[in-house]
């Protein structure tokens, strides 16, 4: 049996590679409403950020994706009882008192009858988007924002420092929510409550402001938006490819939408996506930046984007032959099933849980806890994370 190997800088797994694994979960998962179905995605994505995440800061971020999932399900259950729905129902489980609403608000309804069909309809349409919520926070835990910056086109690199710095705030947040309560819980301070929360965020805001101080210093000490000098000739032609690219991608995916544009659909996806890649490539002719050791999309990366696109491209053709085992009826209410050959195509997405390399921190957990020194490493960083804290809320 072939096993992956421990990660390193030169066998790192790319990070376009997870993003396009978590985006093809998230397809398969638009494609259902299925709640076994659903549930097994999560399952497969929680699955393969345990064995493959790192220590970093953004890894910790999966929990945060998993408790937002939830409050969108319930979320989304309160606003199906309290404003009403337009799924029929038969089956009554309690009525609210309803709010009269003036003539030029008719088709707005607060309160009334609530029934089991609305509320299961509820449930599912919740689920399919807490499961999406879940598989971009996947991505977010197994790709490095930091690599995956360095592996954009160079005409995106700015909307790319962005993008990334934006991705970054919550791992980094939610580290710090941990790491400051773990201190008050050592202190035997309460960690819950409104005064808690007031004391927790403090040192959380002074962390952020001093990581976009130290970012904004280390983006100017690195030169970030300087510009190179480019022929006007080059910039109009740039932009015209550019946006005759996104246009054709725009006609093309309407006429591969509507009946009659079958024909001519696919050939304008095809022309505008070239034309855009053009136009990406003669606008990063204006970004004077080099890449440090840039990333390598070898066997393994392919593995894991593949596994990704399988899984979507297997949940969309699932679609076609078993489109009531991916949808369960709601008007009458029947127990969903799970169907066999759909939920097997899912479980493609496991690929990365034994191709992807190791990493150092997990290849190294036997040894460590062979040694005797789990306990001393816990109680080290206990301590540090005490000390820090201490000095923050002491600020």
């Amino acid at each position: 049996m072939i096993r992956a190997p421990e990660a390193s800088r030169s066998n790192a797994l790319h990070a376009g590679a997870w993003w396009i694994w978590a985006l093809g979960l998230a397809v398969a998962a638009s494609r259902t409403t299925n709640p076994l179905l659903l549930g097994l995605i999560v399952a497969v994505a929680g699955y393969v950020v345990a064995a493959r995440r790192t220590d970093a800061p953004w890894a910790r971020s999966y929990g945060a994706f998993v408790k937002l999932g939830l409050f969108v399900v319930a979320l989304r259950v309160v606003f199906s009882v309290l404003l009403g729905s337009a799924i029929p129902g038969t089956v009554e489980l309690f009525t609210l008192p309803e709010v009269p609403m003036p003539e030029w608000a008719q088709g707005v309804r607060i309160g009334g009858r609530v029934t089991a069909e609305q509320v299961v309809f509820a449930l599912y349409d919740g689920a399919k988007l807490a499961t999406l919520l879940i598989c971009v926070g996947a991505a977010n835990a197994l790709a490095n924002p930091a690599r995956l910056l360095k592996s954009l086109p160079g005409a995106l690199y700015e909307v790319g420092v962005a993008v990334v710095v934006a991705m970054t705030f919550a791992p980094n947040m939610v580290a710090d929510v941990v790491r400051l309560r773990t201190a008050r819980r050592l202190r035997g301070r309460p960690t819950g409550g409104v005064r808690a929360v007031l004391q927790i965020g403090l040192p959380v805001l002074e962390g952020a402001l001093e990581r976009s101080i130290a970012v904004a210093a280390s983006m100017d000490a690195r030169g970030y938006g300087r510009t190179a000098q480019v022929p006007a000739s080059v910039r109009r032609t740039t932009n015209l490819l550019t946006l005759g690219g996104l246009l054709g991608v725009c006609a093309g995916s309407y006429g591969l939408l509507a009946a009659e544009g079958a024909g001519y659909g696919l050939p304008l996806v095809v022309a505008g996506l070239v034309a855009a890649m053009a136009g990406l490539r003669l606008g990063g002719l204006r970004a004077a930046r080099t890449r440090y050791r840039p990333d390598r999309w070898g066997v393994r990366a392919w593995l894991v984007a593949g596994s990704g696109v399988a899984v979507a491209a297997l949940m969309i053709w699932a679609n076609v032959y078993a489109y009531d085992a991916l949808h369960p009826g709601v008007v009458p209410l029947e127990a969903p099933e799970l169907p066999v050959w759909p939920a097997v195509s899912l479980l493609v997405g496991l690929v990365p849980a034994w191709v992807a390399p190791v990493p150092a921190s997990a290849s190294r957990s036997g040894s460590v806890s062979e040694s005797g020194s789990v306990a001393e490493s816990v109680s080290a960083s206990a301590s540090a994370s005490l000390s820090v804290s201490v000095s923050k809320e002491s600020s």
